[in-house]
């Protein structure tokens, strides 16, 4: 599992920092979180190509998280895509996507399903699901959980002890189907191991610190979390609906998170460092995201 950060700022685009996205690329699927502007650029830069498997998960509807999608939707239809896509956001996501298709005058070459999600609700995927939280931003805002299904460690020394030839029959095998070899029946449970928990990441941004985002950060082993201001600017943090890197680091350690990524950072840090010193001297296992960066799970 590869987490890309294709856009790390807010509010306002710069030569360092765009507006925020993030791609997590799991077996072959991509699962994107907000699209600023110019995403579809990013992730060509990135090799993660425009006709996979995709989902999008919109965050709330500031310009910031959301005006890269029509330019998107439009790259991929121009460059030839067929596969379906479903994009999933708050309350207006729809009425912004078929208002933009009707002004532009696009009219896209593959089907676009679009959902609009809030608190309490569950997207299904394969071998994984997102759980979906209200953040505190002042305008209907969704938190995400991307949390894996428990998996079990296959045992090839024991597959070969039962006779069961590498190849095909091990495949079926993983994915939990019964194999026949020769006269006898080979059972996934007599292959694998132990169930072992799946790996879960947090994207919580535009927020202020919260209960609900502290619930479903619990046990998080990346927390992508809101860190636009120093505490210096507190007050500005509050009125904003934004959080301090202090407070997402004050999240991160009542979560018991793995890692915390500071993230959607003011375009007046040009040097983040503060930032990061005032994280890490309550959660250590902080870092400050940056355009590019890849974290691999």
């Amino acid at each position: 599992m590869e987490v890309h950060f294709l856009g790390t700022g807010g509010s306002i685009p710069t030569g360092f920092r765009a507006p925020p996205s993030v791609v997590v690329r799991r077996e072959g699927e991509l699962l994107m979180f907000d699209c600023g502007e110019g995403t579809q650029v990013r992730m060509g830069a990135h090799g993660l190509g425009l006709n996979k498997p995709m989902r999008v998960f919109i965050s709330h509807m500031h310009g910031d998280h959301v005006l890269g999608l029509p330019g998107l939707l439009m790259s991929m239809s121009l460059l030839g895509r067929t596969r379906g896509m479903e994009i999933y956001g708050p309350p207006g996501i729809r009425e912004f996507l078929e208002s933009m298709g009707r002004i532009l005058g696009y009219e896209l070459r593959f089907p676009v399903g679009v959902r609009e999600v809030g608190a309490g609700e569950v997207v299904e995927g394969r071998g994984y699901k997102v759980l979906i939280e209200s953040a505190e931003h002042g305008v209907p805002c969704n938190a995400f959980s991307l949390e894996e299904e428990p998996r079990r460690e296959f045992l090839p020394d024991r597959a070969i002890e039962l006779g069961v030839p590498k190849g095909p029959l091990w495949k079926e095998l993983q994915l939990g189907r019964a194999v026949r070899v020769g006269d006898r029946v080979v059972e996934p449970s007599q292959v694998l191991g132990e169930p072992k928990r799946g790996r879960k990441i947090v994207y919580a941004t535009d927020t202020r610190p919260s209960g609900p985002v502290m619930r479903l950060s619990m046990g998080a082993d990346l927390l992508i979390h809101d860190a636009t201001f120093d505490e210096s600017k507190s007050k500005e943090a509050e009125e904003y609906g934004h959080s301090t890197a202090a407070e997402a680091a004050s999240i991160a350690k009542g979560a018991g998170a793995g890692t915390l990524v500071l993230f959607h950072l003011s375009p007046m840090y040009r040097d983040p460092a503060p930032l990061l010193l005032q994280a890490r001297r309550i959660f250590p296992n902080s870092v400050v995201a940056y355009d590019s960066m890849v974290i691999e799970l």
